[in-house]
């Protein structure tokens, strides 16, 4: 019997325009009267999440900055925090990398520094409902959660294969779209942050169904035996995943959950 369903948001969860399924309200509901819980699992932001679901009453779990950031049950933890300083080496580098833009993403809010373009900011606001502009990164004092990467145009050609050379061994680093990379404290990610929510809410694998697209949803949907990969994902994601759904722009997460209570209620 299925008790937790997790589920990404941005190109699993979301449609293209960023909109919750039409029938989400609904769904969520039954899966209430079902007696699962729901948990968003994003490398958004804590603040950005709460806004998304602040139209009704609920009582999600939220994990926030790929696993960074954990919230359940006025319950709040946070996992192997940074300081901007353990990153100067990361950050020096990718200042000289044309067309990147780099995110602190701090327990108190986001910060990028210098004159960041209008076209960054608009993509940054939709993740980061908490943001500030500051002079220069390394002076930011904040837990940091999360180094969020984006380029619009060479991010998986150029960036992340130079990300990953230098800095594999000390990061986290895992591609969440296309012009999104993010990097995390070593451990850190949402497969380890399901496994802290089964454990203490006593749910086990078996009883735990995921959802994602990219390649950072890749340990969580190892975590748990029912492991879903949205038509549009990733092929790496595809390969893992034990099934497949329909697409984000078919609300391809909760007609699976429609068709898993329905199986559930038949039984």
């Amino acid at each position: 019997m299925i008790k937790m369903i997790v589920s990404d948001m941005d190109g699993t969860l979301l449609n293209s325009k960023k909109q919750l399924p039409a029938d989400f309200t609904e769904v969520y509901h039954m899966m209430k009267a079902a007696g699962i819980r729901f948990v968003v699992a994003s490398g958004r932001q804590f603040y950005t999440l709460v806004d998304e679901f602040a139209h009704f009453d609920h009582d999600i779990a939220f994990i926030a900055e790929n696993g960074s950031y954990i919230n359940w049950d006025d319950q709040t933890r946070v996992i192997k925090p940074m300081k901007a300083l353990e990153a100067k080496a990361m950050i020096e580098m990718l200042r000289l990398i044309e067309g990147t833009n780099i995110v602190l993403c701090g327990k108190k809010g986001a910060y990028v520094e210098g004159s960041p373009s209008d076209e960054f900011m608009d993509e940054l606001k939709k993740y980061y409902a908490k943001h500030s502009v500051v002079e220069d990164l390394l002076d930011v004092e904040d837990d940091i959660l999360k180094i969020a990467v984006n380029n619009f145009h060479e991010l998986e050609a150029v960036v992340y294969p130079k990300v990953k050379s230098a800095f594999e061994n000390d990061f986290q680093i895992s591609t969440s779209s296309p012009i999104w990379l993010d990097v995390m404290s070593q451990g850190v990610n949402k497969g380890n942050a399901v496994q802290m929510l089964q454990r203490e809410m006593g749910i086990s694998a078996r009883e735990t169904m995921a959802f994602g697209d990219y390649l950072n949803d890749y340990e969580m949907l190892q975590v748990v035996e029912h492991s879903y990969a949205m038509d549009n994902a990733h092929p790496e994601i595809k390969e893992i995943a034990r099934h497949k759904t329909g697409s984000n722009d078919n609300s391809g997460v909760t007609s699976a959950i429609r068709r898993q209570l329905l199986m559930c209620s038949e039984k």
